[in-house]
């Protein structure tokens, strides 16, 4: 009875968006938005800056987040944005020494290597991986659960609903993580990763995803969430009128280089509007 109802809400759902869907993700032959919609949307976050590192890192990493978005339906859009953020393009280090560009702690099942850093503690463990592409992979494995299970009902071209969704579900404390999540992504225009499913993908996807969230219920451990990853907490600030880098650095008590290594943006320029990490 469980999956009869799913089936049909997800049937419904993709009918009732399916016209309006049609209109804003027709793409060219480059894979990127024909329509006016997006390009709007496209054309004014560029205006907020993308970075050199920001687009490097995205060419590496998108491969993984699509093959993982396939797999299990978080959107590639999602998991890159979230990437960008947590390991600052590559360049926290966790990312460089430890291959983890989620932040995931030793907890749970994990027997891999691991290396100490301060966080909660001053000797708190982190997982190390062979590669980025195992932390991809292991972030997936991190949000097959129960609190996050309503989440994969999504469609995985809906990264809106996604990056709202996250917080709902307490991956982050900070109430603006959702827009800064979809700022990053309309920035770099992310969503053009993304896929949208037939119906019938999506009830085999989505059954899927329960039977692995099932399994894992009984075989792993049953550690708190919290001890593999605490929420995202993170301070961001919206950009006003009168505003500078420096004079943002000077409120926060940041340096500038700070901010822009937090945000991935290689100049010194912001817009009215502009979501922007000043501490972590």
């Amino acid at each position: 009875m469980k999956k009869f109802l799913l089936a049909s809400l997800i049937l419904a759902l993709f009918f009732v968006s399916c016209g309006t869907k049609r209109n804003t993700t027709l793409k060219n032959p480059n894979g990127r938005p024909n329509s006016s919609v997006n390009n709007s949307s496209a054309s004014s976050s560029s205006n907020k800056g993308t970075s050199t590192s920001g687009l490097n890192y995205i060419d590496r990493y998108k491969g993984i987040a699509i093959e993982e978005m396939n797999k299990y339906g978080i959107p590639a859009s999602i998991k890159l944005a979230q990437a960008l953020l947590e390991s600052g393009n590559g360049n926290s280090y966790l990312a460089t020494r430890a291959n983890n560009h989620f932040g995931i702690k030793c907890g749970g099942s994990w027997s891999g290597k691991s290396v100490n850093r301060p966080d909660d503690s001053n000797n708190d463990c982190f997982r190390v991986y062979n590669d980025p592409e195992q932390s991809f992979r292991d972030h997936s494995q991190f949000l097959l659960r129960k609190r996050y299970e309503n989440l994969f009902t999504l469609r995985k071209d809906d990264y809106k609903g996604w990056a709202k969704g996250l917080k709902a579900a307490g991956y982050a404390t900070n109430p603006r993580y959702p827009e800064l999540l979809i700022d990053l992504i309309e920035r770099y225009n992310l969503q053009q990763y993304d896929r949208a499913e037939a119906p019938v993908e999506v009830i085999a996807r989505v059954e899927k995803v329960e039977e692995v969230i099932e399994e894992k219920e009984v075989e792993e451990p049953q550690v708190p969430v919290e001890e593999i990853k605490k929420p995202v907490a993170m301070l961001i600030y919206e950009v006003k009128a009168t505003d500078t880098m420096y004079s943002i650095a000077r409120k926060y008590n940041v340096t500038v280089e700070t901010i822009k290594q937090l945000n991935g943006l290689s100049t010194d320029a912001v817009t009215v509007g502009q979501l922007l990490v000043v501490s972590k």
